[in-house]
């Protein structure tokens, strides 16, 4: 940043159009093929205001694609998955039909699970999303089998050893039974497989239902199964911050 204004470099900004990699991007401004507000950058390393500077590759203008974010509830059933499946399962694509431009998972959920899926364009924020350097939470609401006690309740608190290394959630808390079940509020920062279904299993509690009610500041809230809507700005930055895109 300098004086206000974010700067891009470059070989960057020409990667985030989708013209190049920055390697090759830095060969084709080496090659003068590159102009910025129609004169020929040579240098590695300019930097660019991409809200106000032109750049041409080859004489043509380029610009990123728009970014989107949407946030999907994914019904039980359904793949985190684009495309069709080899065994007929449903997809989450089939739910996108009405999205302008291609969008992709940042993370996914199990095929028996339910609830909150960010998917953008945006490269860099869905790595950060599924990168647990940043610790982002998500929370869900999972119905176990059986009642659990207060004292369960603790131990779960303390976390516990899995087959794959120690796992410790952020909080646990139960909401309230469900005749001879439990209803559970559980919060990750990190998204090992099944991680939810196999921490409440060490305790001798079987998941029955599993639905993620949040994706660090993004909440689900009254969006219907099936159904996606378009982040709002100050989502979009709350997201970015919780992932140190932006201060």
């Amino acid at each position: 940043m300098e004086g206000g204004k974010v700067l891009v470099r470059l070989n960057k900004y020409l990667s985030m159009c989708g013209v190049a990699s920055r390697r090759k991007a830095d060969q084709l401004i080496l090659e003068g093929r590159v102009k910025v507000n129609g004169l020929v950058v040579k240098e590695l390393g300019w930097k660019i205001d991409p809200e106000k500077d032109t750049v041409e590759v080859d004489g043509k203008i380029v610009k990123p694609p728009r970014f989107m974010y949407i946030a999907l509830y994914k019904p039980c059933c359904y793949l985190t998955a684009l495309g069709k499946s080899k065994d007929g399962k449903r997809t989450i694509e089939e739910l996108l039909k009405d999205v302008p431009v291609r969008v992709y998972p940042a993370g996914r959920l199990d095929y028996n699970a339910e609830g909150l899926l960010i998917l953008t364009n945006d490269g860099e924020l869905a790595n950060r999303i599924m990168h647990p350097r940043y610790k982002l939470p998500k929370t869900y609401q999972v119905l176990v089998k059986g009642k659990v006690s207060q004292k369960t309740l603790e131990e779960m608190k303390k976390g516990a050893v899995l087959e794959d290394g120690f796992a410790k959630p952020v909080s646990v808390r139960l909401i309230r039974y469900e005749g001879k079940n439990s209803l559970l509020e559980i919060v990750f920062t990190e998204g090992r497989k099944h991680i939810v279904k196999r921490f409440t299993a060490h305790f001798g509690h079987k998941v029955l239902r599993l639905k993620r009610t949040a994706i660090g500041p993004i909440k689900l809230g009254k969006l219907s199964p099936g159904k996606w809507r378009e982040l709002s700005k100050e989502e979009v930055h709350m997201l970015k911050k919780a992932v140190k895109m932006v201060k």
